[in-house]
């Protein structure tokens, strides 16, 4: 297994600590600190191997196939947490969630066909915007930062629409059959 490869399997390991730090006390006031810190390293991990793999030509089947579960583990366990502490409305994590069902099972189509559908620029920012988002709602800093807190919600539910608004646009052939 090569190392992009080793970075994916450590992030999708990392979600399970993430949780268990989001969602209990067990390391008090601290907790919060330290979720967060799983959580940016996690989400660095994402990049990282993304760009070991381009670089030193390591992309494989497992890479294509584990990268975008682990980010979504990451990323919907850490709404889903949000929820719970009652920072984040349900709705808008539905709304995130589903798009992903969404990209998901149109991968999958296109996947049966011998097509692979690359990730466009509109989903790398919606990413971004939605890890920012997700770390200013863990620290719960107060002051300015609880305002970009929110106007990230909002960016990042709106990248979230946008990036699924242009997924569908660009790879619609795939149902009909046209790809």
């Amino acid at each position: 297994m090569n190392l992009p490869n080793k970075l994916t399997v450590l992030r999708v390991c990392m979600v399970p600590v993430f949780v268990v730090l989001m969602l209990t006390d067990w390391l008090g006031g601290a907790g919060k600190y330290v979720a967060a810190a799983v959580f940016i390293l996690a989400s660095i991990t994402d990049w990282f191997d993304g760009y070991l793999a381009r670089k030193n030509n390591l992309v494989t089947d497992f890479g294509k196939f584990m990268d975008p579960i682990a980010d979504k583990l990451l990323v919907c366990s850490a709404l889903i947490c949000l929820v719970e502490k009652g920072a984040l409305a349900a709705w808008i994590v539905i709304i995130i969630i589903g798009r992903e069902f969404i990209i998901s099972g149109f991968r999958l189509v296109a996947s049966d066909k011998g097509t692979v559908i690359a990730a466009s620029y509109w989903g790398k920012f919606k990413t971004v915007s939605q890890m920012l988002m997700v770390i200013l709602l863990i620290l719960d800093l107060g002051g300015v930062f609880d305002t970009i807190a929110q106007v990230l919600v909002w960016v990042a539910l709106a990248l979230t629409v946008i990036s699924l608004v242009d997924y569908l646009r660009k790879n619609w052939g795939v149902l009909d059959g046209q790809m």
